[in-house]
């Protein structure tokens, strides 16, 4: 699919909203074109006639409304109980001639990444995608199949190529914005000056990635099982597609791992730096202290109550112990000031 179906639609939520839990309800004829818009209770009388079948797209539908659908494309209980409550792992599960897919998907939510589900039943006629928390509309993915009847002539399963596509392809941008978010804490990192915010972003940061490729990793084994398995729901000609698909994953992972190890690299490497500086103070410190400990050390044996100091009755006794302090303090702090300690 061409790299503008993953483009975000900034008000793709706010339509979601307003149209309810049925996004789209469409049946198509055997040459992939669009026959009518047609209401849930009409799927299955569509479905009695041959050569056609049904594109249907839900949005955090309610228990009767799945129990509808159920009803009408005679789906097993408990694909129909895990597409209900979300929170499900990605996966691929066969119920009689059914495929269940779960898939996690990722969107950009008030300039933050919120992830959401994507449940997907696949039958010889029919195509049903129930959408859960953060996720672009498909409409997007079902009009680029639309202007393309001959492909979409394959069925429903060039249908679930384009939405997995659609998913695969919306997380390039998302790497790409933690990418350009990490350049530029590595900028704040080598900056010489410790910032807490820093290494809280990085952080949180490293956790949005993993997440990410906690939904990323499941779909190697999904698209390897749908361009190698099922003949009787994946056509020949859309395995081909499968496999470019899993080609951009694998490409996903790869990045979003190298991602992760840069991530961990920036925290080490700011780690050292507050090291290098916490060194560079006492350092410091420890200079300035030998420099004052001159001093001290003559003060305190000129503190001492004795009586029999030779210098006491000396005239000069005074400016010399002066002198000879200011050069011991200006010569050592000539030494620590070469060493690099001051």
């Amino acid at each position: 699919m061409p790299n503008d179906a993953a483009l975000p639609l900034p008000s793709s939520a706010a339509r979601d909203r307003t149209r309810g839990p049925v996004i789209n309800c469409v049946a198509y004829n055997r040459n992939g074109k669009r026959i009518s818009d047609i209401t849930v209770d009409a799927i299955s009388d569509v479905l009695k006639e041959p050569d056609t079948f049904i594109w249907l797209g839900l949005h955090e539908p309610d228990e009767t409304l799945l129990l509808k659908i159920q009803e009408e494309f005679d789906l097993h209980e408990l694909a129909i109980e895990d597409a209900q409550h979300a929170h499900q792992r990605p996966k691929i599960e066969v119920y009689d001639d059914t495929l269940f897919v779960v898939v996690h998907t990722a969107q950009f939510v008030g300039g933050k990444v919120e992830f959401g589900e994507t449940h997907i039943f696949l039958g010889k006629r029919f195509l049903v995608t129930v959408r859960h928390g953060a996720s672009l509309s498909y409409a997007r993915a079902r009009s680029i199949c639309e202007q393309t009847p001959e492909m979409l002539a394959l069925g429903p399963s060039f249908g679930l190529y384009a939405i997995l596509d659609f998913i695969v392809d919306n997380y390039f941008p998302i790497v790409s914005s933690f990418e350009a978010e990490l350049k530029e804490l590595e900028l704040r990192i080598f900056n010489e000056k410790f910032d807490r915010n820093t290494i809280e972003r990085l952080y949180y940061l490293k956790r949005e990635l993993v997440t990410l490729r906690l939904a990323v990793t499941p779909m190697h084994d999904i698209l390897n099982q749908l361009k190698r398995f099922f003949p009787g729901l994946i056509q020949e000609d859309v395995r081909v597609y499968f496999r470019d698909v899993l080609d951009h994953a694998v490409r996903m992972s790869e990045a979003t791992s190298t991602l992760g190890e840069m991530i961990s690299a920036a925290l080490q490497v700011n780690l050292a730096m507050v090291s290098v500086g916490q060194n560079e103070v006492t350092k410091r410190l420890a200079g300035w202290a030998a420099i004052l400990a001159i001093p001290t050390t003559v003060g305190a044996v000129y503190g001492m109550n004795f009586e029999h100091i030779p210098e006491l009755k000396w005239q000069y006794g005074y400016h010399v112990v002066v002198a000879a302090t200011v050069v011991a303090c200006s010569g050592l702090y000539w030494r620590l000031k070469k060493a690099g300690w001051l």
